[in-house]
């Protein structure tokens, strides 16, 4: 046992607490360490000793409560419990906390894994890595039992997912592939938000090894993988965290011991819980290669339940501070980002300034006011027109992300499409506007697996993508817009480079709302592109607009095109600006704006000239 790595356990800033619990294949046997601070003693039972506790008693070699023992007889892959006599002589059976890998549900013993040993051949993307601060970051969110399954109706393998969804994601633009949690978690309709092992891969879709070789032919594709990560509730099941020794090793020991969710909240004031966390992103981060890590609900971190009116927990702000600061440290390129409800400030500001210190933050205040606007009767948006403006207001407060996530297709919300305002064809219509908004708008983006086809059913994970609904052209066309916006984004440095710089998005006329139009312009050093939104189904034959540059515009983009499913009432002819006057714009350009179009124009931007002095 290192006392030095020991003692920073203890202390809440160890992110290498696997390196000392869990199961460790070494010098010809297996080592195995737990945690059990209130213990009267404990035991290790399975595969190698005939589930005979008692022929492997563990020693504590700390007075704090660490029990180790050596087996040289364990092997890799076999089953094992722990044993623990609690402090009032009751025997209770728990799975290691540090396990690599564990049984499918129902069962839950944990499974000696070394997990050291994967061949990586990424290193020239591991090199080139970075935050994506100025680099397109697209992603695509999956629930990886959920995504497709086989013809007999089981889940894809990761072996099967690294065949077909690394090559999906590729084609359709997205940078980025997010995993709901792959955690070992025991309810399937949790999504893995209910964890019971936190360093141990969910065996539902394969093996350590099998999901270290996603991520390395993802890598070697030119695609990220990202993980969701739950560091506020763990599952209450008997066998878990809850009460590990008889008493409350990692829970509260008060009224904030249950969350909202019926699971147990984490005490992030105690500092082996500290490290156990930190210690289990770090791992999944150097042994997966992951790219980045989304921190779920954190406003349930920064106030109790996420009630403001509770006022803030101290204990679990110091953590996230420690938790980002650590893991930023260790690896640098590695995103961290906040799925944050919450006004709190300062969420992607560094720590050394004050801030949390992720990277990122989903902006669910962006999505809400969408969303709601998009479902209200053109008729009335005029009065609502601020509701597409105001984000611009507060964007540059943090680096946002721009999410249509899983959360939006559940729990009787209605899928992305259903959300829009009327009949069939107009909701296709509007949604194709509304993809064209969200993918021009700084800040980086999230979807989630199935708007990209035009889902009308709300996310379950028993069943997968309804990808029969490509047999229609109106979807496949639909289908067909998504990517070509995708396509548009990542090709074109004007839509990313200056995400967070007030000098890559500027209004044309944030104020017609008369007509409900917006219209605004993205570009960098090279590009210019204006952006035409009409949400309503008035159209225009002649809609004259301002251009911040002179010169000739081509429409790269229309919603309204026949090949994306709609009525092609666009601009095939390059558009030439005219000496004009609108707003503070010296130049304008005429053009045609088909009902709920959205319309991207492109301009080189005028060289700009050096005068040489003599």
């Amino acid at each position: 046992m290192n006392n030095q790595k020991l003692e920073e356990f203890f202390q809440g800033h160890s992110t290498h607490a696997h390196d000392l619990f869990g199961a460790h294949v070494e010098n010809g046997g297996v080592r195995f360490t737990v945690y059990a601070p209130e213990a009267r003693s404990v035991q290790v039972r399975g595969d190698f000793n005939g589930w005979d506790g008692n022929q492997n008693w563990l020693t504590k070699i700390d007075y704090r409560g660490v029990w180790e023992t050596f087996i040289p007889w364990a092997n890799e892959y076999q089953l094992y419990k722990y044993s623990i006599e609690t402090n009032d002589g009751r025997w209770i059976e728990k799975a290691d906390p540090y396990a690599r890998y564990s049984e499918l549900r129902p069962n839950w013993s944990s499974i000696i894994v070394d997990g050291s040993n994967y061949p990586w051949d990424d290193r020239q993307w591991m090199d080139q890595r970075t935050l994506n601060y100025d680099r397109p970051l697209n992603i695509y969110e999956v629930h990886a039992g959920a995504w497709k399954k086989d013809q007999f109706g089981n889940w894809y393998t990761y072996n099967q997912l690294a065949a077909e969804l690394i090559p999906y994601v590729k084609e359709h633009g997205y940078t980025h592939i997010e995993f709901m949690p792959l955690m070992n978690h025991p309810f399937d309709g949790s999504w893995g938000y209910q964890i019971s092992g936190f360093y141990s891969l969910t065996s539902r879709y394969g093996t350590v090894y099998e999901f270290q070789n996603f991520v390395n032919e993802a890598h070697k594709a030119g695609i990220g993988v990202i993980m969701d990560f739950v560091a506020v509730h763990f599952a209450s099941d008997d066998y878990g965290l809850c009460a590990f020794d008889g008493s409350k090793v990692y829970e509260y020991q008060n009224e904030n011991e249950k969350s909202q969710w019926g699971s147990y909240n984490f005490d992030l004031g105690k500092d082996p819980v500290r490290s156990f966390l930190m210690s289990a992103a770090n791992y999944w981060v150097t042994y997966y290669h992951l790219d980045g890590l989304r921190m779920d609900a954190v406003s349930n971190m920064i106030f109790y339940d996420g009630n403001k009116n509770r006022g803030e927990n101290i204990g679990a702000l110091e953590f996230i501070k420690r938790f980002n600061g650590k893991l930023s440290y260790e690896h640098p390129t590695v995103m961290l980002i906040a799925e944050d409800s919450s006004d709190y400030p300062k969420v992607t500001a560094d720590t050394k300034d004050g801030g949390l210190g992720f990277h990122y933050k989903w902006d669910l205040g962006w999505m809400n006011d969408t969303l709601a606007y998009y479902k209200k009767d053109p008729v009335f948006r005029k009065y609502h027109h601020n509701s597409l403006t105001f984000s611009m207001m507060y964007f540059w407060s943090e680096r946002f992300m721009l999410p249509l996530s899983h959360d939006e297709v559940v729990h009787g919300k209605g899928t992305i499409l259903n959300k829009m305002w009327g009949l069939y064809g107009e909701k296709f219509a509007q949604c194709k506007n509304l993809y064209t908004y969200m993918m021009t708008h700084p800040g980086k983006k999230l979807n989630f697996m199935g708007n990209e086809i035009g889902h009308f059913r709300e996310f379950d994970e028993m069943k997968q993508v309804d990808w029969f609904l490509l047999d229609y052209p109106t979807h496949r066309e639909f289908e067909r817009a998504i990517r070509d916006l995708n396509l548009i984004y990542c090709t074109h440095p004007a839509f990313w480079q200056y995400d967070y710089d007030l000098k890559g998005f500027r209004w044309i006329d944030p104020d017609d709302g008369n007509r409900s139009i917006y219209s605004y312009y993205r570009e960098d050093d090279k590009e210019c592109f204006v952006v035409l939104l009409n949400m309503t189904p008035n159209s225009y034959e002649e809609f004259t607009v301002g251009v911040p540059y002179k010169g000739t515009y081509e429409e790269i983009f229309n919603s309204e095109k026949s090949i994306y499913g709609g009525q092609d009432m666009v601009n095939y002819n390059l558009v030439v600006s005219q000496k004009g006057s609108y707003r503070e714009f010296e130049h304008v350009i005429t053009v045609r704006l088909a009902p709920f179009a959205g319309v991207i124009f492109h301009v080189k931007k005028p060289h700009k000239h050096t005068v040489k002095k003599h």
